[in-house]
């Protein structure tokens, strides 16, 4: 991870605003406090949240960061990468709009000024993460290097920072793979490919996880002619078959090519074009482009910090060790985030801020395990997820029943034309507590969370069933589900039952 801002580009007013906010030139640290009750290592997502809450308590809170405030989400995950599949979306639809009586043609997508918006809109709300908001809520912050130099204490130039506590929350950065060649022909990662300023013509995402697949589309709708190639034998390996399924025809619909069960054997840099020989099936194939993006998920920061100093277990492929309440070994320190977390998720590192604030500031017994979590990849449509799919409960020796919707019998997905989709919510075997769900739609994000609510506040289908839910609406094959288990409750038994109360009532 770059240790200032050299991976912001281009230095435009936007990038520049964006700085200023959150790698403030010129900073100042402040002189340190006695002892903190919280000190707090990484500025991202979990960081902010420990810090601003720790604070908000009335706790003495420092907070140190060696690159950008707001860490990945702000300034290369969630809020670049959703600010450009808006746009995406956007020339998806105008060239769709036939279908619906509309035209729009030529559709045409000025690639600069989709990126300078999206560089605008990043520095629009980098306030909320700035070194001088933090400043100005009571909380010391740091702009360095922090190393841990003893149980309780952390350095950062030159000063030491002692601490009751302390949150260790530095993240992930991009993982990279040692395909030969990669380095001498360069690439793309999640973190990069937000300084482009020209559309490349060709391109290839090695890694068809959720960055992959989102980045693939989009760049695919601007107009890149695009590959997608993963070594596992389909797309989005860790999510439900058949919803995969979906999004691997929704993107060879948009015209991404798309290669699975295929191994990378070495890049070659041809003059201004990159060549990528490929094997799949035995058999060799070459692809040239002009762009590589990296794509095949992160890995946590946990080097250069003295973790050795202060007791702290990890190691470089997983993280940080913590236990189910996110202590460490030191049980002064606690961490949280993509940095202690195989599931990385800018929600998640939210949730585990607010653990470690119950527990390392007061005496909660907050745990991990009692989350449930949800998740969203967001290609068009989106695939979103909470709770266990089937064979994670297969794994904890629960039984389900599936109950399966399609959203081509969703009336305000037909209406819409988006009824490529489908809802799989899975129930305890012999009654109605969900333990989680799968739903493929456009909107599935926003959808998800009833059942994450639900299953959360161990609200089963039947009552799901009595929720009045408004009509048309995509979030109706929540209900369309609830009254498929209904319909289960009514047993030969109870339908003779039925018929003669009815016929005696006539």
């Amino acid at each position: 991870m770059a240790s200032d801002a050299s991976m912001v580009a281009p230095l435009d007013a936007h990038n520049l605003a964006l700085l200023a906010k959150v790698h403030p030139q010129g900073w100042r640290n402040p002189p340190p406090a006695a002892r903190y009750n919280l000190v707090v290592v990484g500025a991202g997502t979990a960081g902010l949240v420990s810090a601003v809450g720790a604070a908000g308590l009335g706790a003495k809170v420092a907070i140190v960061e060696r690159a950008l405030m707001g860490g990945d989400c702000l300034n290369f995950g969630c809020v670049p990468s959703k600010t450009l599949l808006r746009s995406a979306r956007a020339a998806a639809d105008a060239r769709a709009g036939a279908a619906l009586g509309v035209t729009a043609e030529p559709v045409r997508v000025d690639f600069a000024a989709v990126m300078e918006r999206m560089r605008r809109l990043r520095a629009e709300l980098a306030h909320n993460d700035s070194a001088e908001r933090l400043r100005g809520l009571g909380i010391d912050v740091f702009i360095g290097d922090a190393r841990f130099v003893s149980s309780d204490a952390v350095e950062v130039e030159g000063q030491r920072l002692r601490f009751r506590r302390a949150v260790i929350a530095t993240g992930a950065r991009a993982a990279l793979l040692p395909i030969p060649g990669l380095a001498e022909a360069g690439c793309l990662t999640n973190e990069t490919i937000f300084s482009l300023t020209e559309l490349p013509r060709r391109m290839a995402v090695i890694g068809a996880g959720p960055i992959g697949c989102e980045l693939a589309q989009a760049m695919r709708r601007f107009g890149s002619e695009v590959t997608l190639l993963e070594a596992e034998p389909r797309i989005l390996p860790r999510e439900d078959r058949d919803a995969a399924a979906r999004i691997d025809l929704a993107l060879a619909r948009d015209g991404v090519v798309i290669k699975t069960g295929c191994r990378i054997v070495a890049i070659e840099k041809r003059e201004s074009e990159k060549l990528l020989r490929i094997e799949t099936g035995g058999s060799q194939a070459e692809i040239a482009v002009d762009e590589i993006l990296l794509g095949v998920g992160r890995v946590p920061n946990v080097d250069g910090l003295g973790l050795e100093a202060a007791g702290v277990e990890y190691d470089r492929a997983h993280g940080i060790r913590v236990d189910d309440y996110l202590r460490t070994a030191n049980s002064r320190i606690y961490a949280a985030g993509d940095c202690a977390s195989a599931l990385k998720f800018t929600h998640l590192s939210d949730a585990h801020a607010r653990i470690v604030l119950r527990n390392a500031l007061f005496f909660g017994r907050s745990r991990v395990s009692a989350l449930t979590i949800p998740w969203c990849t967001y290609t068009d449509p989106e695939i979103a997820h909470t709770g266990l799919d089937e064979a994670e409960a297969a794994k904890r020796g629960i039984k389900v029943t599936t109950f399966v919707q399609e959203m081509a019998d969703v009336d305000r997905a037909v209406l819409d034309g988006e009824t490529d989709g489908l809802l799989k919510v899975h129930v305890k075997q012999g009654g109605d507590q969900i333990v989680g769900a799968t739903m493929v739609a456009r909107h599935a994000g926003e959808i998800i969370s009833e059942l994450t609510t639900a299953t959360s506040a161990g609200v089963g289908l039947s009552k799901l069933a009595e929720i009045i839910h408004p009509y048309p609406t995509q979030a109706e094959a929540i209900r369309k589900i609830a009254n498929q288990y209904n319909r289960t409750r009514l047993t030969p038994f109870a339908s003779r039952l039925f018929r003669r109360w009815f016929q005696w009532t006539r």
